[in-house]
């Protein structure tokens, strides 16, 4: 029977993707980690029509946080001031200029996921 897949302990295993309305990027980003060995994602909005808005518990199950743009961190810092305590909120710098699931923005996530990991992190073994 092989073996199932080891976590490595520097890196996160729960991410959370936040833009506005968990429509096109964040819910892409979270995509991208549905058959990942080691890593989930979950998604979510800051805004009131959001797919999913975003919730205190979304935020402890989360073990680091990647927004899509400096104003959700604003807004998760205003509204969650006690549930961030201790997790890291990473600006991606996405703008709302890509549909769901669109080629540029899969590239502009993983490279920006490359530039924060210092690695391939949707390609670890």
């Amino acid at each position: 029977m092989p073996l199932s897949p080891t976590p490595t302990p520097s890196l996160p295993r729960q991410l959370l993707f936040i833009c506005s309305q968990n429509r096109w990027r964040s819910l892409t980003a979270e995509r991208l980690f549905d058959e990942h060995p080691l890593m989930q994602a979950r998604s979510a909005g800051t805004e009131p029509g959001a797919r999913i808005r975003v919730s205190a518990g979304h935020l402890g199950w989360a073990d680091i946080v990647f927004v899509m743009e400096k104003r959700h961190a604003d807004r998760l810092r205003a509204k969650f001031q006690d549930e961030l305590r201790g997790k890291a909120i990473i600006n991606l710098r996405i703008p709302d200029d890509y549909p769901f699931q669109d080629a540029a923005l899969i590239d502009l996530l993983r490279a920006r996921l490359h530039d924060y990991f210092g690695t391939d992190i949707l390609h670890l073994p």
